[in-house]
């Protein structure tokens, strides 16, 4: 039996236990182990202990008990609230890795294609890049193991190629123009894990910055871009914290300290076993004098709505876009010497306002996860007016605007999603990714032409266009994949797409911030963001 059956027939177990006990008492009154579950002392005991202990020694069949154990362990966390939860040993730098803002490994990007390693980029700096992997690479071996037209997963791929620093891993590449596979040997490194995305001008005076992910590293990635961008003559800044799904508490603090003069107050945290904490900015702030904009949505949680939370009820600078997740729950790590950890949640945090923003997670992790998604059904995503907020969750900042609190960070300008953009043929292939595989496939058969016409980011954004003949064969690439375009698009339909493609080649050409030069050209909530930074 698997262990989700196993997990799943457990309650059943203890329940056809006491009924069994009822009906068959007689037969098994001599079962010590039984008397030991059912006599005046176990109340006291260690029940949880015990019920193991008893399918450990009596179940019909053998069953592994470290999984029980730690499918046991992540139910009875999850049934605390959505955010308290077990990480099993093998899994712990996988989820630990972003909030380090490293990982060990060789340092690439790559897509599977067609049952192919293909190398996206080699990361600068790093130890394939050192040894000459190129972006178009196909890995056909791993320490002379195959690994090309097996079926091999990405998680099969990540496993392979990640390891301790200083290990050694062999690949063998398959390259264009060269007749036999090419042989390297990479001594695996710390390979940073970057959050900030991208940092640029707009207009020679509007800087916009894309943060992932709040790390370890996140405040240090933040502050070097700021620099850049004010010796660029940077007057006001746009935050993008768009499907930012937090994470290190005290790098959003950090951020938004340097938004805010001395004294102010940007959250506070308090728990029935943790005393009430408050967090103030200091003497630092290298943008107090500078205009911001944070951009959000419904992907935007924890240490984002932190940011997006200080900012708003300081009265210090606008939020655009639309409500935040709303996740207002502190967690403590643990980690037990076999390597796996929980996280367990100790507190609250505050808005400086006296807002908890975290929802409700009263009907089940399930209606919890897919209430976001339930904001599309109700209208939310459409329309403000939408959102109904009892008198109890208003809060008024000192300078007398109204703040919500309960369920996210309401934005001060609403963008909602873009109603006009209806076609099926636009939805069918965003849904199933196909602008992202038909650039993947583009950028990889012209490469060599491309990387000669296009020396540069800023060379490929001026300069390179989605023709009508380029466009007609992404419609026929479509067609392969089963979306036919069975109406007339119109124009903006059109060139939203010719957008998407040319941005999609400019990221696997150079990066993602030249994606985001690209994409950001028409995208509704910059465009709002820079009239309210104005």
């Amino acid at each position: 039996m698997n262990k989700k059956g196993i997990l799943l027939f457990l309650p059943v177990l203890l329940g056809l236990s006491i009924a069994s006990g009822i009906l068959i008492g007689k037969r098994i009154s001599d079962n010590s182990k039984f008397e030991r579950l059912d006599s005046p002392n176990a109340i006291e005991a260690d029940k949880l202990h015990q019920v193991i202990e008893f399918i450990e020694s009596d179940y019909v069949d053998t069953v592994d008990m470290n999984e029980i154990m730690e499918e046991t362990v992540n139910e009875m966390l999850q049934t605390l609230d959505p955010h308290s939860y077990y990480i099993p040993g093998n899994k712990y730098n996988e989820v630990n890795d972003p909030l380090e803002g490293n990982f060990e490994g060789i340092g690439v990007e790559f897509r599977i294609v067609k049952d192919s390693i293909v190398i996206i980029q080699a990361l600068g700096g790093g130890p394939s890049e050192k040894v000459g992997i190129s972006a178009g690479d196909r890995i056909i071996k791993v320490d002379d193991e195959l690994v090309a037209g097996i079926g091999i997963s990405n998680q099969e791929v990540i496993k392979k190629l990640k390891g301790p620093k200083g290990t050694e891993v062999k690949v063998s590449v398959k390259r264009k123009g060269s007749k036999s596979p090419i042989d390297f040997t990479i001594i695996r490194d710390k390979i940073p894990f970057y959050s900030v995305d991208a940092a640029y001008l707009i207009d020679n005076k509007i800087g916009y910055l894309k943060v992932a992910r709040f790390a370890k590293t996140t405040y240090q990635e933040f502050l070097d871009a700021v620099h850049e961008l004010k010796m660029q003559g940077m007057q006001s800044l746009i935050l993008d914290l768009r499907n930012n799904t937090g994470g290190l508490m005290k790098a959003s603090i950090d951020i938004a300290d340097e938004f805010l003069q001395e004294g102010e107050l940007i959250v506070y945290t308090k728990g029935k076993s943790r005393e009430k904490q408050d967090y103030y900015s200091t003497s630092k702030g290298i943008l107090e004098n500078i205009k911001v904009s944070i951009i959000v949505n419904e992907g935007s949680a924890s240490a984002s709505e932190i940011l997006a939370g200080a900012i708003q009820d300081n009265d210090r600078g606008v939020i655009v876009g639309r409500r935040t997740f709303g996740k207002g729950l502190v967690q403590e790590s643990v980690q037990w010497p076999d390597g796996s950890a929980i996280r367990l949640t100790v507190a609250r945090y505050y808005t400086p306002t006296g807002r908890s923003i975290q929802k409700s997670y009263e009907e089940g992790i399930d209606n919890y996860n897919k209430e976001a998604y339930n904001r599309y059904y109700v209208g939310e995503l459409f329309s403000k007016d939408s959102i109904d907020f009892p008198d109890s969750l208003k809060f008024y900042t000192k300078k007398g605007k109204l703040v919500y609190g309960g369920g996210g960070i309401t934005p001060d300008v609403f963008v909602p999603i873009d109603t006009s953009i209806n076609s099926e043929f636009f939805k069918s292939i965003n849904y199933q990714g196909t602008i992202l595989q038909f650039s993947f496939n583009y950028t990889d058969l012209k490469r060599g032409e491309l990387e000669k016409d296009y020396k540069d980011g800023n060379r490929f954004i001026s300069s390179f266009k989605v023709s009508e003949a380029m466009f007609s064969d992404f419609v026929e690439f479509a067609k392969d994949r089963e979306i036919n375009l069975e109406e007339e698009l119109s124009d903006k339909v059109k060139a939203l797409i010719k957008l998407r493609i040319k941005a999609t080649i400019g990221r696997n050409l150079f990066d993602d911030e030249v994606f985001y030069r690209i994409y950001n050209q028409e995208d509704k909530m910059v465009l709002k963001a820079i009239d309210a930074t104005k």
